[in-house]
């Protein structure tokens, strides 16, 4: 019997972190998730973001090419690429269980490149008591709106 505990206490530890559990139903909350996620990515924490990818996420990303959950926890994993992403404009609505959050995301690289501006929109479930993203979708725009400032 101590093996088996043993066992579970080990899948348990492997599979990642413990997730942050009664989070508040509210936008707010949801912002700061993107917040967040946004963080731990350029930190290359795979553990927090799997907390905030459910099982069955997929984003379809600027190209039409769809990632999944193990697909994005393997590019945040990857050092390297300097890549700093800034957010505003964002909105999230709350619709019982379901919510979306939209923005706007400026990602600035190491090397000089111009800076990739889109819209994105991500889908929230919550379940287990915290907000779980299912879903998202990503656009980039064909012309720069810093360059129109």
């Amino acid at each position: 019997m101590k093996i088996v505990g043993l066992f579970l206490l080990c899948c348990a530890l492997a599979h990642g972190a413990v997730c942050p559990t009664a989070q508040t139903k509210d936008e707010a909350t949801l912002v700061q998730i993107e917040r967040t996620w946004v963080r731990i990515v350029e930190q290359h924490d795979t553990v927090a973001l799997s907390c905030i990818l459910a099982d069955e996420f997929e984003e379809a990303d600027s190209k039409g090419a769809l990632i999944t959950r193990a697909s994005m926890l393997a590019s945040a994993a990857k050092q390297g690429g300097g890549a700093h992403s800034e957010l505003s404009d964002m909105h999230a609505r709350i619709y019982g269980d379901f919510a979306y959050v939209r923005g706007l995301a400026v990602t600035r690289t190491d090397g000089g490149k111009p800076p990739v501006e889109g819209r994105f929109t991500d889908i929230f479930i919550y379940r287990d008591g915290r907000w779980q993203c299912i879903a998202g979708h990503e656009s980039h725009f064909p012309e720069s709106l810093l360059s129109r400032e």
